[in-house]
């Protein structure tokens, strides 16, 4: 008789110790502008020699296979002929970027002795390689810092130049390397990185003023005023006139009078600018608010963000700042109109299959455009041609819901010669700043207690009903401007938080019918094509 053997004899010998090596290392990525731990696990196992990336890798963090390897080649530790399996957990969240090099070669010297897996604990390391083993900045440091700061992680290691980057969030330990072989040899304990720090309250206190100030503006002082209220309650801004007139110029001074940055608002801002890789290398905190500009021809998702794996758009960009859309009926309308739902919510959604990410796009609008094809409707000069039915259809490129949500249209005539070339000087960018200041604190008193709410352009309805409470007479001018001018409630609403600003500009607590008036001669180009200086000639 013949017995048959069934067991572990027939599949082989076990693998041991010696023929599997594990490591793992701690990393992150970014998800909108919100960190997602990543955890780098590497096996290094007997069998034909291969190097396989798992866990969902896009495009760079497949190619990071081929920089790894000649990285630690040419720094002087090649990989050994094994099977080396890379997994990126969680492996069902999709992972791109460069910033999984470091970690991917560190946890590979792990596994080959190079560096104890003690060494690496409690560390978090980004960063892409060159093939000579140098460390490069990516994108995202800032966001990162911030999650792992979070998430109880107290030390980072990541290229040098966004070490002043990572540290403008405090209360982290940033180590910034130029090379590979500098991280080895710190957490081998032959040599010490130096650990980078970020005074931001100090840098946010010594930011200079903006260099474009209103004293350089001669006349248009009907649209420095309706400046100075857009500035002091964050309202949304159309400005309409000839060429030359001077629109341009004064949106480029709006970012002059606004509020300095907050160390969060700038945290945020600086965050946004870290995922679209726009903070300089070896740059902190952003200190100035944002001043976005594209061009008529951006496409829908260049200005609301987007993509296969979405990016932040123009939107975002400007988010704390200002968005500022020059000729503004020759954008195309579907360009535009993917503007009306981040104006009221402050934060753009993009869905996909596999993840949802949102934006932060809490911007002001500053809108520019002529009066009409030519340009010259109105300006007293005769040499318009066109009729009211070709200056309402310019106008109306600009849709009615679009409109709506502007709160203030400002006529913008051509300047005098007399105003040009008179020697007095204008007001200066920082004297309507201190007003604007003092606006702003009296608002953040105000919506203490509402979250998400810190400017009167922000209110809501119970906010609204709260704060405002127009009187008898106020309601009875609003409603006669509103029978005349044909105004949506949505408009009525804006008119009530331009009169708190107006209001809280003059330091009043109430409402009064002088700062309703106001408001209601910011919103006459609603329906109506009129020449100018009808309200302040």
């Amino acid at each position: 008789m013949v017995s048959l053997t069934v067991g572990r004899q027939s599949e082989g010998p076990r693998p041991t110790r010696r023929d599997t090596i594990l490591a793992h290392v701690r990393s992150a990525s970014v998800h909108g502008v919100e960190s997602r731990a990543v955890s780098v696990e590497v096996n290094l196992s007997v069998g034909l020699p291969a190097f396989v990336v798992v866990g969902l890798p896009q495009g760079a963090v497949r190619e990071g296979r081929e920089r790894v390897t000649a990285a630690l080649q040419n720094v002087g530790h090649a990989l050994p002929p094994r099977r080396i399996t890379v997994n990126l957990a969680p492996a069902d969240v999709p992972k791109e970027g460069s910033a999984f090099d470091l970690p991917i070669a560190l946890a590979l010297l792990i596994g080959m002795g190079v560096v104890s897996q003690e060494a690496v604990r409690g560390l978090c390391f980004i960063g892409e390689l060159g093939l000579d083993g140098c460390l490069r900045p990516v994108r995202g440091a800032l966001p990162i810092a911030a999650g792992c700061k979070e998430g109880g992680v107290r030390t980072r290691v990541l290229p040098l130049e966004n070490a002043r980057e990572a540290a403008g969030v405090g209360g982290l330990q940033v180590l910034g390397g130029d090379e590979l072989g500098t991280v080895v040899e710190h957490l081998n304990g032959t040599r010490a990185m130096p650990s980078t720090t970020v005074d931001t309250a100090r840098l946010l206190r010594e930011a200079g003023p903006s260099a474009d100030d209103f004293a350089d503006v001669r006349g248009q002082e009907f649209a420095k005023r309706a400046m100075e209220i857009a500035a002091a309650g964050a309202h949304n801004l159309l400005l309409l006139g000839p060429p030359g007139s001077g629109k341009t110029m004064l949106a480029r001074r709006l970012p002059g009078i606004l509020p300095p940055l907050s160390v969060t608002e700038s945290i945020e801002v600086t965050k946004i600018h870290s995922v679209a890789g726009l903070v300089p290398a070896g740059g902190s905190l952003l200190l100035g608010r944002p001043f976005r500009a594209p061009h008529h021809t951006v496409s829908d998702a260049g200005l609301v963000g987007g993509g296969a794996i979405p990016r932040p758009g123009e939107i975002s960009l400007a988010h704390q700042g200002v968005l500022f859309l020059d000729e503004l009926p020759e954008y195309r309308r579907n360009v535009l109109e993917v503007l009306r739902q981040p104006l009221e919510d402050g934060v753009v959604r993009h869905s996909r299959v596999r993840s949802a990410v949102r934006y932060p796009a809490r911007f002001m609008l500053v809108g520019a455009m002529n009066p009409c094809f030519c340009g010259f409707h109105g300006d007293g000069s005769g040499r318009c041609t066109c009729d009211p039915a070709r200056i309402a259809r310019y106008r109306a490129r600009v849709s009615g819901p679009l409109m709506d949500r502007i709160d203030l249209h400002v006529e913008v005539p051509g300047v005098r010669f007399s105003e040009l070339s008179a020697d007095c000087s204008a007001e200066s960018s920082a004297a309507v700043r201190e007003r604007v200041i003092a606006a702003r604190e009296l608002q953040c008193v105000r919506f203490a207690d509402a979250p998400g709410v810190s400017c009167n352009a922000h209110m809501g309805p119970a906010q609204l009903r709260r704060h405002v409470r127009p009187s008898s007479d106020v309601l009875a001018l609003l409603q006669r401007a509103i029978d005349r001018l044909g105004l949506s409630a949505r408009a009525y609403h804006r008119l009530l938080k331009v009169a708190r600003t107006i209001a809280d500009l003059d330091g009043c607590e109430r409402v009064r019918t002088a700062h309703a008036a106001e408001a209601i001669q910011y919103r006459t180009l609603d329906r109506t094509v009129r020449p100018y200086g009808h309200l302040h000639n």
